[in-house]
């Protein structure tokens, strides 16, 4: 039975890459992304060659772009990752918590992603340790990681922090372990509300600092009163928070995120009947106009 051929993220850029960069203008570093794709592995980038002085056979292996974004490259990298953050766990209970930006901030987001970005990772972080640290709470001093999606599961730009936590820390003296409730870690709500002050005051901070820089439908933000009154009503909405124990432990969570730390929204499509391909504006995902074949 023969095994229908993958349609590969750089075979679309092969195809439809030319005339989408003729028609968009892309930052220079997305140019060259999509260059390191289309010629990894092949003999553009250049070939090594093993040969056997016995039975004299050679194989060719062509050199790869080791690009941390081409889904070819990645593969041993994630591997490396898995490894270390499992070295890492401790033996007790840890809990999976993920922060999301709201749909508005995601859009400031979307052109500032490095300094909002670093905020998402600040808040996150000065949430959890703060809260942790509470003695009202569990008054421990809180150890973490955190893994940074920027798509969600429609493909759509999405940001959100992946969190795998222990259910414990440190007390005060650092000389002894503080084990949380099992079954409940930190109160959502607490954390939703202390969170989204942190960031909205970072996000003030870096707006006040000129390090905001907007476009397209967010282009009026550029006058501060028209600013402010885009935060106003976010400061009353509740933002998302996720938290619960992972189920079955916490290595299929860091598998789960293992998935995507090494890897782009889409790295092998499949075999389609149709190659027909969409591409919209600028970062927007990739839209295949196709259906799988049977």
């Amino acid at each position: 039975m023969s095994t229908a051929p993958t349609l590969e993220l750089a075979d679309i850029f092969r195809q439809y890459g030319p005339a989408y960069r003729q028609a968009h203008s892309l930052p220079l570093h997305q140019h060259r992304l999509m260059h390191a794709i289309e010629t990894c592995r092949t003999p553009e980038l250049g070939s090594v060659v093993e040969w056997c002085d016995h039975c004299s056979y050679a194989h060719t292996y062509y050199r790869s772009c080791r690009n941390r974004h081409c889904p070819k490259c990645q593969g041993l990298a994630r591997a490396r990752w898995l490894e270390q953050r499992k070295a890492e766990l401790l033996p007790t209970d840890y809990f999976h918590v993920v922060f999301t930006l709201p749909e508005a901030i995601a859009a400031i987001a979307f052109y500032n992603k490095q300094s909002v970005y670093e905020m998402l990772f600040r808040a996150t972080a000065e949430t959890l340790l703060t809260l942790a640290a509470d003695p009202e709470r569990l008054g421990v001093t809180l150890g973490f990681f955190c893994v940074l999606h920027s798509w969600g599961q429609n493909l759509h730009f999405h940001p959100h922090l992946h969190c795998v936590i222990p259910g414990g820390g440190l007390s005060a003296d650092r000389q002894s372990w503080i084990a949380g409730r099992r079954r409940f870690f930190l109160p959502v709500r607490v954390l939703s509300s202390l969170f989204r002050r942190l960031f909205v005051e970072m996000l003030e901070k870096a707006y006040a600092a000129g390090k905001l820089e907007f476009f397209g439908d967010l282009q009026s933000l550029r006058d501060a009163s028209a600013f402010h009154r885009y935060l106003a009503p976010l400061r009353k909405r509740k933002w998302v928070v996720y938290a619960k124990p992972p189920f079955g432990g916490p290595q299929p969570v860091i598998e789960y995120l293992g998935r995507y730390t090494h890897r782009v929204a889409i790295p092998t499509i499949g075999c389609w009947r149709s190659k027909t391909v969409t591409f919209p504006s600028p970062g927007k995902i990739i839209a295949m106009a196709a259906s799988p074949r049977k």
